[in-house]
């Protein structure tokens, strides 16, 4: 079967069985298959779609190209959470100490920046010294000590989606519910958890700006997640402007530890908290999403979450002095403020350009190769529904490359709008889904 008459069926709009698919992504680790070959179906997928049977079959041939984790021997319920990407998105960050906090076993595996959406990993390694390349034994070992870790795909771990991860961001094809719901789910599937708790983003700055594309992604992994035996959760959520008020690496860092202080923007510390209650709740340890929510708020309230993520600091090789200096971070050269020119209410901020400049200012990948600039970003001060006085501030940009600086200026500008008449923020949850299992994982 080769791999040419594979991407000629896909490209044709025919279905893929689950053997020629095991062919393409058994050919990622013999190099039988090259990445060219691999970029031309990518983008047949992204024309014509998959099936459910497709898309089941690409997830499990990505589960079994790595190992399948065994936490068995650490007590305690097993749950993660993934988001499908968004701007100023650092809710891992918050959440995992919080449910560690609260009792739940968090091993996640992240990934980086995709287009223009952050990634956790990213943002981690902006930490000094933080390591995300943790092999199998320590990653049991930092979780046993933390009730926590993070941690990227490695070379055991679902790997074959590492490779296509890379890819996609690099071809341009990211928006595919398939490959989306198939390069979550394997590399969540693989980690060991018993639950997951799926953040479904949709707006302008989401990856499936449609709400009914959100829907479909969300029952889409809900659907597999529960054929191979693992409770899943997704709330589908607003990402219309930026969450927080961060964007780039380092920025995003300090300002959840602001969050794991009590501190943090209100929209950022609620959906955290909702997030971690899910997850707890699917742990067993609350018997209702109020009780859960209570309990979260109390690891903030107690400082049980922020001593959580300078333990997993410590576990992980980075710098612990963060937690009380955030100035260890990377800072940049230059901050330059971009105010108002008109008076009245932010009527609209849009989320995607403003990834889009923080992209251009060095804190996202171009390439698969290209280095990121932990310290670069855009801080917003204005948000919808905020009052705005001529010459006030809309936000501050963190710049060291000045070369793309207008360009990105020009994209904030052009992400506000700011009129006479009142503005409220729509809901930032949207609908909750859930699939009861249909089978015990085997």
């Amino acid at each position: 079967m080769r791999a040419v008459e594979i991407i000629r069926k896909k490209r044709d709009g025919q279905a893929l069985t689950p053997a020629e698919i095991a062919v393409m992504v058994e050919g990622i680790a013999t190099g039988e298959v090259a990445d060219y070959q691999w970029a031309a179906l990518l983008m047949a997928i992204l024309w014509r779609g998959m099936d459910a049977t497709e898309t089941a079959a690409l997830t499990e041939a990505m589960i079994h190209s790595g190992t399948m984790v065994d936490l068995g021997a650490i007590p305690g319920p097993k749950i993660d959470k993934h988001s499908t990407g968004g701007v100023g998105d650092k809710t891992s960050l918050v959440l995992a100490p919080m449910a560690a906090a609260a009792g739940v076993l968090v091993p996640m595996v992240s990934g980086r920046g995709l287009g223009h959406t952050g990634g956790t990993l990213d943002k981690l390694e902006s930490i000094p010294g933080f390591r995300v390349d943790l092999d199998l034994g320590r990653y049991r070992d930092v979780l046993a000590a933390c009730g926590l870790v993070l941690i990227g795909q490695t070379a055991e771990i679902a790997p074959a989606d590492k490779f296509l991860y890379a890819l996609r961001d690099a071809t341009a094809t990211v928006e595919s519910i398939p490959l989306i719901a198939a390069s979550i789910l394997s590399k969540k599937l693989a980690e060991g958890i018993e639950g997951l708790v799926l953040d479904v983003k949709t707006g302008d700055g989401a990856f499936m700006v449609a709400l009914e594309d959100a829907r479909a992604l969300a029952r889409t992994m809900c659907g597999i997640g529960s054929g191979l035996g693992k409770s899943v959760v997704a709330l589908i959520t607003r990402m219309d402007q930026p969450l927080g008020r961060a964007v780039g690496n380092a920025l995003e860092v300090a300002e959840s530890l602001d969050c794991l202080r009590g501190e943090g923007p209100a929209d950022l510390v609620d959906l955290s908290i909702e997030l971690a209650a899910e997850m707890v709740v699917l742990g067993g340890l609350a018997g209702s999403l109020d009780e859960a929510r209570a309990t979260c708020r109390r690891t903030l309230a107690d400082g049980t979450a922020l001593e959580r993520f300078g333990r997993l600091i410590q576990a992980q090789g980075g710098d612990p002095r963060v937690i009380e200096d955030p100035a260890r971070l990377p800072s940049p050269r230059r901050q330059v403020v971009l105010t108002a020119t008109t008076a009245g209410t932010v009527q609209r901020l849009a989320a995607r350009p403003v990834g889009q400049a923080t992209m251009l200012l060095g804190a996202g990948r171009a390439r698969m190769d290209s280095p990121v600039d932990h310290a670069v970003g855009v801080v917003v001060h204005k948000k919808v529904g905020d009052p705005v006085a001529i010459g006030e501030p809309l936000c501050t940009l963190f710049v060291n490359d000045e070369s793309r600086l207008e360009d990105a200026r020009a994209l904030i500008r052009d992400a506000y709008t700011i009129g006479p008449e009142p503005a409220t923020p729509g809901p930032l949850i949207l609908e909750r889904i859930m699939t009861p299992l249909s089978r015990s994982s085997s």
